[in-house]
């Protein structure tokens, strides 16, 4: 043992800057995956503690105030219900912010589906004016226990007494009104109501819908929400975070192991001698396997221990969903049992890799065989019984005789010599680079979608809506009146159940015949006659249907036939958005009026000044909101894409200091006939650089033809998963992909040029007694 731990000792004192490289890229690796094991947890859980803490409803049912609902309660499969409870669409002001809501007439706190409250108290009779607000619509309103908000046209004051959190679809600026739970004598015109149905059996929702609209008539449904889209919206970008560190931090693991497998190979093939040096002063090959073995496990642990430590003490301080989740994480049940099982499989497989390598070190002979040597380039072997390449020194002499440098021509050879090693370097390398290609396509398409929201389905950058008070006609006229206004196009957005009455739809009409909706499309064309329509991913993958079939729903009691002749990226309502013309909805209800406007504003305008104009324009009448962009809710992955290519930059070192070690362990061959022919020290360091040089390049090639198309389908990959669709992704620009490459390959150059010229000047003796 004590022998095992000098000769650890010293191969350490060698190798310092590979060892420190080998624990900072663990460390980075296992920080990956318990930040991706905490945003996964982030994700899933506040939303599932907040239901089983709420008993909350699976299915939500808005009808129209006429509808006798009690008949739910005693459907097959349905638990409890919440409510009914009648409902009151409207908008809610404080302080200049203004809001859509849905007032909902709660007498007393509901068994099922009961509000969690975070701040303040429940209503209370002796403030008949009480609310209690969603906790997200809260903080979009600023407002809090106390403030008072106002109804539109004077219609009246409400007070806020709490705040609640809830797991129903939460507030979103001009797609879903915020709740607001109020004493039914503060809900003064009802129109419509809801009611929630708690299942026996989650996995049948879609069934309990289909019997609870069978029972009550398709027209006298509204709108139907389950607990899954609930749940996939509170996970949001959340899950997207987690599947990226954790699919890079798989990948880093990857090419950490492989690092790690070259590296012991290496060093195997340049300690031939001291290993049969050790075996013939007693080692057994089992010893000799260890050795390595424990060495690099060592390096592991350090990291993998660091890790957690750095996760622990600083996780917590980041600022941001990282932070939070990371604190959150920390109280879920499963915490500690990841925070031990993320280290031990990456530690595990690094054990796995290295041992396969330190495997053939137990096979090296007590005495080793002759090794070969070049001579002016030429592969002579000895001993070795090979056959000498005759193709390559034709080419080289030609290269000579142009008057290529030397040291071009010879650390070229030097890498083509070697294919299989060349090869597997090669490979080691292009790993991390692939790797680092993809996270520059994930920031390239998240920059595009920050420049041109066009491209992820977002042309428009304000939407306005409006109340019955104004008709269509005077609203165009004063939305076109700004001179920042570049088109208005009115439209109007219903729910619609699906064929099978198992889901609710969003039924959009945009534009009009000559003024169409600019959709942003990825398959397909726009909608250019009556019935035509374009489609999102996620409603096609709900019918499963595609493009250039006909759909049916159902608006009410009337049908909707529509032709879908194209796909467009719809980031809203994961993706389960049918879209036609506001001309083709008025063919069936010729009554229909635009309910809401999408703006187009010109080059350079301000969106907030305009709002605010527009706002004060209308005078109440309109409610103006910017347009959603879902890449602002995914800033923070950009801290995350630099984290990840920092932590694959460190694996790439790390196999580029082991090819260097490898090929001035192979050049110590060939050294005395470099001086020979009379190379000097700084043209020998060339002949090292230049060979590094090209198997960096090589590794860079392949990696920049390999991983643009592989980022280019990971990230439409998951565009349809989540329903905003293929078509998304951008390749990154030519200038970043040279500029990677350039500093590739001098980063390897520069790497290699100290250690390179420490060897050119190795005494001729000790180069001699070095090959013997």
């Amino acid at each position: 043992m004590r022998a095992t731990l000098r000769w650890a000792h010293a191969d350490l004192r060698t190798h310092r800057g590979e060892a420190l490289f080998l624990v900072l890229a663990t460390a980075g690796i296992v920080v990956s995956l318990l930040l991706a094991a905490a945003l996964f947890g982030y994700a899933t859980n506040p939303w599932q503690r907040t239901f089983s803490q709420t008993h909350g409803a699976h299915v939500w049912i808005h009808t129209d105030s006429r509808t006798v609902l009690d008949g739910l309660s005693v459907l097959d499969g349905v638990e409890a219900t919440a409510g009914p409870y009648d409902t009151a669409a409207t908008s809610l002001s404080v302080r200049g912010t203004r809001a859509n809501v849905e007032l909902r007439a709660t007498p007393s706190a509901p068994a099922v589906g009961r509000p969690l409250l975070t701040a303040g108290h429940w209503l209370d009779p002796t403030t008949p004016d009480g609310v209690v607000l969603e906790s997200r619509l809260a903080r979009a309103l600023l407002a809090g226990p106390g403030d008072t908000l106002s109804l539109p046209q004077g219609h009246g004051q409400l007070t806020v007494v709490g705040i609640a959190e809830t797991a129903e679809a939460r507030y979103r600026p001009g797609e879903q009104p915020g709740i607001v739970w109020a004493l039914p004598s503060a809900v003064h015109h009802p129109t419509g109501q809801i009611i929630g149905l708690r299942l026996t059996n989650p996995a049948e929702t879609g069934y309990a819908v289909q019997r609870a609209v069978t029972a009550l008539g398709a027209s006298a449904i509204g709108e139907v929400s389950t607990w899954q889209q609930a749940r996939a919206e509170a996970q949001g970008d959340n899950r997207l975070l987690g599947q990226v560190l954790g699919l890079f931090g798989c990948g880093a693991l990857m090419a950490a192991g492989f690092a790690v497998h070259g590296a012991i190979a290496t060093r195997i093939r340049g300690h031939l001698r001291d290993i049969s040096v050790l075996k013939a002063i007693g080692f057994t090959p089992s010893q000799v396997i260890r050795v390595f073995l424990l060495q690099h496990i060592a390096y592991a642990l350090i990291g993998a221990l660091a890790a957690v430590t750095a996760t622990e003490a600083l996780g917590g301080r980041v600022t941001g969903r990282l932070g939070d989740s990371v604190r959150l994480w920390r109280v879920l049940p499963g915490h500690t049992t990841t925070q031990l099982a993320v280290p031990a499989a990456v530690v595990l497989f690094i054990a796995a890799t290295t041992g396969l390598a330190a495997w053939r070190a137990g096979r090296v002979p007590s005495v080793p065989g002759a090794r070969p040597v070049f001579v002016n380039g030429i592969r002579q072997a000895r001993a070795s019984g090979t056959r000498t390449s005759k193709r390559l020194p034709v080419l080289m002499r030609q290269a000579f005789e142009v008057r290529v440098p030397a040291p071009l021509v010879l650390g070229l050879h030097a890498t083509l010599a070697r294919p299989a090693r060349s090869l597997a370097t090669i490979a080691r390398l292009c790993l991390p680079l692939l790797l680092i290609t993809v996270a520059l396509s994930a920031w390239t398409t998240l920059d595009r979608f920050h420049r041109d929201p066009e491209r992820i389905g977002v042309p428009a950058a304000l939407t306005v809506h409006t109340d019955n008070d104004l008709d269509d006609r005077d609203v165009r006229a004063l939305l076109e009146r700004d001179p920042q206004v570049a088109a208005a196009y009115p439209g109007v957005e219903v729910a619609a159940l699906v064929p099978g009455q198992t889901a609710t739809i969003a039924l959009r009409g945009l534009g009009i015949r000559g003024s169409s909706y600019p959709y942003t499309l990825a398959e397909g064309r726009t909608a250019r006659t009556s019935d035509e329509a374009v489609a999102g991913q996620g409603l096609l993958d709900l019918l499963d249907v595609r493009v250039g079939d006909w759909v049916r729903m159902t608006v009410g009691d009337q049908p909707q036939i529509l032709h879908i002749v194209g796909r467009s990226i719809e980031p809203e309502n994961g993706g389960r958005v049918i879209s036609t013309t506001l001309d083709t909805l008025r063919e069936n209800d010729p009554d229909l009026s635009p309910t809401l406007y999408q703006l187009r504003l010109r080059p350079g305008a301000d969106p907030s000044a305009v709002a605010h104009r527009l706002a004060v324009a209308g005078r109440g009448h309109l409610d103006v909101n910017a347009a959603t962009n879902p890449a602002d809710e995914l800033s923070s992955l950009r801290g995350v894409v630099v984290g990840l290519i920092l932590v694959l930059g460190l694996i790439g070192l790390v196999e580029v200091l082991t090819a260097i070690g490898g090929m001035i362990r192979e050049g110590e061959r060939d050294l005395p006939a470099w001086k020979a022919i009379g190379l000097s020290q700084r043209h020998i360091t060339a002949v090292t650089m230049t060979s590094v040089s090209c198997t960096a390049f090589a590794a860079y090639v392949a990696a920049t033809a390999l991983g643009t198309p592989l980022a280019r389908w990971l990230i439409d990959a998951q565009g349809r998963s989540s329903g905003i669709g293929a078509g998304i992704a951008q390749d990154p620009p030519v200038l970043l992909l040279v500029l990677l490459g350039v500093a590739t390959v001098l980063g390897a150059a520069a790497v290699a040029a100290l250690p390179a010229a420490r060897a050119a000047r190795r005494r001729l003796a000790d180069t001699l007694a070095a090959v013997a």
